[in-house]
């Protein structure tokens, strides 16, 4: 189907030889739609009645617009994850952050336009955990006229992982906020919406299609709730060209890791015997906490393959298998070309110190009298009840403060022995960047409570991962090592369990702009902040005024 779709969007544009760039119209009707998964059936809140749901095409340069109309009884709000909205913060999504939710009977137009990217990104809800089941991917192709930097393939396929719960999600996440504990974990890992066969339920699972002597750009997305995850083909290597739609070194594996919110751009030679192969999606976890551990299982069939053929087998991962993930991580380099230069940031402005912790605060309406909460540099951050973008763009006092803090409070050993007071502070405190300026952020993950792995996502921006370390960072020796040539450009990065990772960016973007992480349990509990980016000189850096559909509060 999705390939269906990619022809006849190519055909399209093939009627159009001298328009470089054209507006897209896309529709998406949130609707409830009863889907039955592992031998049972619950009503769950889709985008068109599909999950996942409809691929967003384009091509560098367009102009996207998508008319979401919500047919549910939630809030609803969509990000386009990746797409960095330059000027158009009013379009990116994260609900209290950038707009008022689109109530139940509304709508809203996103209008935004490609600039400077081409790749894989995905959309998902940016509000509660509905992005369990709303999400999609988004192909961006590249210009007219130019190819990519690597081996045409002869097809394209898009394969997203996803996780599954019987219950309602919404039911979960309340009942983890009116406990104060951690929320129950998934029954399964999807692909493309399938769970495979698992015990006590043989349900079909998904199966790639390929011909014999082809290759085949696969784009991976991982859209996860909270699961890191790998993905392995049995028999077949796979050669990475992208990593969340920035072209890097092509390099070989066998098994592909993926955070949630990460892409990843893989070429597939069909070059093996005729037949059925196994392909296993496993999930990551190197720290002593609960996690979905059910492995999903799809299958890679070659044309002309005889039925019931017996299936080829593959060794999976082990679920700590951190050598395997620093590996890959590792081997990841931007291309760095003359047509895709790295243009990594040498200097630094505003050189700052996140500390990831997880914290337990007072709680009269919990169970246990105490809640679980996340926080950066000891501040859980809370959304406010209207627009961060609005209350900047209009400066309306009251709303949050702009005084964030850029180390923590207290200097501890962050991977050693914990401070004895593990309360946070509550806010909506903002770090304010001028217009042009450099950023970097070493991100410092603790033995608090629960250590583990942190993928970050930033929105509006790509920024350029220079260093990644295990242990305390340290701000004399680490530096020395910073890889500022050819660092792989990501818009979330994991942070290793008991490690640091630097990162880089220009702030040359206006407006209000999310950082958090993409575990959905993390966000619940507070690890999120906010930087606002002042306007620069003139219209061309300064934020679009709020279009007139949008939601009010």
């Amino acid at each position: 189907m999705e390939s269906r779709l990619l022809a006849i969007f190519l055909v399209a544009l093939s009627f159009s030889p001298f328009v470089q760039s054209l507006v897209r119209h896309y529709k998406f009707s949130v609707i409830l739609k009863n889907t039955t998964k592992l031998c049972s059936t619950k009503s769950l809140v889709t985008v068109n009645g599909q999950c996942p749901g409809p691929t967003l095409y384009a091509r560098e340069d367009d102009t996207v617009l998508v008319r979401v109309t919500n047919h549910v009884k939630y809030n609803i709000t969509i990000h386009w994850h990746g797409i960095k909205q330059l000027r158009s913060g009013w379009s990116d999504g994260p609900a209290y952050v950038t707009q008022c939710p689109i109530q139940p009977g509304q709508s809203f137009v996103y209008n935004f336009t490609i600039t400077g990217q081409r790749g894989t990104l995905l959309w998902h809800a940016h509000i509660t955990w509905l992005r369990a089941t709303m999400y999609g991917a988004i192909v961006i192709l590249p210009k007219r006229g130019i190819s990519y930097p690597f081996p045409k393939p002869d097809k394209e396929k898009i394969i997203i992982l996803g996780e599954w719960w019987k219950s309602d999600v919404e039911a979960v996440l309340n009942q983890a906020e009116s406990s104060g504990l951690p929320p129950n974990i998934s029954d399964a890992h999807t692909i493309n919406g399938h769970t495979g066969p698992l015990p006590g339920c043989n349900s079909r699972g998904y199966t790639l299609h390929v011909e014999s002597g082809k290759t085949y750009l696969l784009r991976i997305i991982n859209a996860a709730l909270n699961d890191e995850l790998f993905f392995k083909i049995a028999g077949h290597k796979l050669t990475v060209v992208e990593a969340d739609a920035s072209y890097v070194k092509p390099f070989q594996t066998d098994t592909i890791f993926m955070s949630p919110g990460q892409t990843t751009n893989v070429l597939l030679s069909a070059d093996k015997g005729v037949g059925k192969y196994l392909i296993a999606v496993t999930p990551f976890m190197d720290a002593p906490i609960g996690f979905d551990n059910v492995t999903s299982i799809a299958t890679l069939r070659y044309k002309t393959t005889p039925p019931y053929p017996t299936t080829t087998l593959t060794t999976i991962p082990a679920l700590n298998a951190t050598p395997l993930t620093t590996h890959f991580i590792d081997s990841l380099r931007s291309l760095n070309s003359k047509e895709y230069p790295a243009r990594v940031p040498l200097t630094v402005d505003h050189s700052l110190f996140f500390a990831i912790t997880v914290g337990l605060n007072p709680c009269d309406t919990c169970l246990t009298g105490s809640r679980l909460v996340s926080a950066i540099n000891n501040i859980t951050f809370l959304l406010p009840t209207t627009s961060l973008l609005e209350a900047h763009y209009y400066n309306v006092r009251g709303v949050f403060t702009d005084d964030f803090p850029a180390y923590p409070p207290i200097v501890f050993n962050y991977t050693g022995t914990q401070p004895a007071n593990i309360q946070t502070n509550n806010g909506t405190r903002l770090y304010r960047l001028n217009f042009g300026s450099t950023v970097q952020i070493i991100l410092q993950g603790t033995a608090m409570i629960a250590p583990e792995n942190h993928p970050f996502h930033l929105h509006g921006y790509n920024f350029f991962v220079v260093g990644q370390g295990l242990g305390n960072f340290d701000p004399e020796k680490d530096p020395l090592a910073f890889n500022l040539v050819d660092p792989v450009e990501r818009n979330t990065i994991g942070v290793p369990n008991g490690g640091w990772a630097a990162i880089r960016f220009r702030a040359n973007n206006p407006g209000v702009w999310f950082l958090h992480c993409h575990l959905e349990v993390h966000t619940t509990w507070g690890l999120k902040m906010a930087f606002i980016v002042d306007n620069g000189k003139g219209p061309h850096e300064s934020t679009f005024p709020p279009p007139n559909d949008l939601p009010k509060c």
